[in-house]
């Protein structure tokens, strides 16, 4: 048994569906399930209808036609005979949410995003599902909402795995052994059965999920790169791909922030020694990357660059110590207002943070940490983190960059810099 999934980028427009769909036909070999993310950017305009409706700035329609006509767009273009049944099914999708956006919102605007943005994956996987089965192959599509169960945090939800598996295990094998399962990335569901999401990016998770549920053999991430490259290519002229690379390799890489991979998708296949490929939808022929079980090291050193980002400087007003009671009340915080902290060093009297730049809860969360401490913040930094570094890779990325922090443990080494 195995997983597929196909990102945005992979279903953006009517050529890539049906690249997609070949890529299905040409290279499943037994029982499938294909995970699929929202078309193109979609997800970043139907955030931006959320936005609009929760603020009351007059847009929300204007906004929401857009991408209605957008993937409409796609189906005539995948579709000769518009009486297909799938044109009614997209348009009803999308009348969910013009009934939300008729009501002033009283909800809070994590719960309305998750109503809303999640409709983006629900559409794409409905138009692929139907294109496989244009194109004469036997496919099904399914809720993943029916499946993947969560609590009630919305915009971040968790998983609840016990009943995840259960329902997973009890009810989709029979429906692989006939058919091509296709269902959503990104989303799940609570128990009162509202709709969640699980984080930007979350559908390689979801993916995850399935495959460990299901005791996949293996999982296969379409990309439109060749496969875990060792540095990003807008930030290298010159990359290589990494043909094997270790479960611990791969999570170390996410957690600094490689995004090449959603940090959430290795631990539940390294569980079940779930095998995972990264390969290009662009090439589908060419090998790509594997994360498995492995003792190999990286091959070259791998480096990862986030810009954006502000150091967090606090102290405690009075000169006394950053002890643990002080450390406690400060992640309570950056927990409360989900701010993931990216790299952090403390003194007796200083404990700094590094994180990204990410609106208004940094905002609110500076302001609490203010009502007990003193706080400095330096803007417009950059992260450089490099896992298997020598003195020769540093070198190599300080060309007219002064280091403002620097971190380094037996195999990476993290460099918070600014532009001289």
């Amino acid at each position: 048994m195995q997983v597929f999934k196909f990102g945005g980028a992979s279903v953006k427009d009517a050529e890539s569906v049906k690249n997609s769909a070949h890529i299905i036909s040409n290279y499943k070999v037994d029982a499938l399930l294909v995970v699929v993310s929202a078309m193109g950017k979609t997800t970043n305009l139907l955030e931006e209808v959320t936005k609009a409706y929760y603020h009351h700035t007059g847009k929300a329609f204007e906004i929401l036609e857009k991408a209605k006509a957008f993937h409409f767009t796609i189906l005539s273009d995948l579709f000769d005979d518009h009486n297909h049944p799938i044109f009614d099914e997209i348009a009803n999708c999308f009348v969910e949410i013009e009934w939300i956006l008729e009501e002033d919102p009283q909800d809070p605007f994590d719960y309305l995003f998750d109503q809303i943005v999640s409709t983006g994956e629900l559409v794409s996987s409905k138009i692929l599902a139907a294109y496989l089965h244009h194109i004469g192959e036997k496919s099904k599509w399914l809720d993943a909402r029916n499946y993947i169960m969560t609590d009630n945090t919305y915009t971040e939800a968790q998983v609840n795995w016990e009943k995840t598996e259960e329902i997973i295990r009890t009810e989709i094998p029979s429906i692989l052994d006939e058919y091509i399962a296709v269902t959503q990335g990104f989303i799940g569901s609570t128990s009162e059965n509202f709709t969640t999401t699980l984080g930007r990016e979350g559908s390689d998770y979801s993916a995850a999920i399935f495959a460990s549920c299901l005791n996949a053999e293996y999982v296969t991430i379409w990309k439109d790169v060749p496969g875990v490259l060792n540095a990003d290519p807008k930030w290298f002229e010159k990359t290589e791909l990494i043909p094997e690379l270790s479960y611990t390799d791969a999570i170390e890489l996410t957690y600094y922030g490689a995004t090449v991979i959603h940090p959430k998708t290795i631990k539940p296949l390294q569980n079940k020694n779930i095998q995972l490929n990264v390969r290009s939808f662009l090439n589908p022929e060419l090998p790509g990357t594997k994360i498995k079980s492995t003792n190999a090291s990286l091959p070259v050193p791998s480096f990862i660059f986030k810009v954006n980002q502000i150091l967090v400087s606090i102290s405690p007003r009075d000169f006394s110590f950053i002890v643990e009671d002080n450390l406690r009340d400060i992640f309570n915080l950056f927990h409360q207002f989900r701010i993931k902290i990216n790299m952090m060093h403390n003194s007796a009297i200083n404990f700094s943070v590094a994180v990204d730049d990410t609106g208004q809860n940094l905002i609110d969360v500076l302001e609490e940490l203010k009502k007990k401490f003193k706080v400095n913040i330096e803007t417009g930094l950059e992260l450089i983190t490099i896992r298997y570094y020598n003195q020769e890779t540093i070198n190599r990325v300080l060309i007219n960059k002064e280091v403002i922090s620097e971190l380094k443990d037996t195999y990476t080494c993290q460099l918070l810099v600014k532009k001289i």
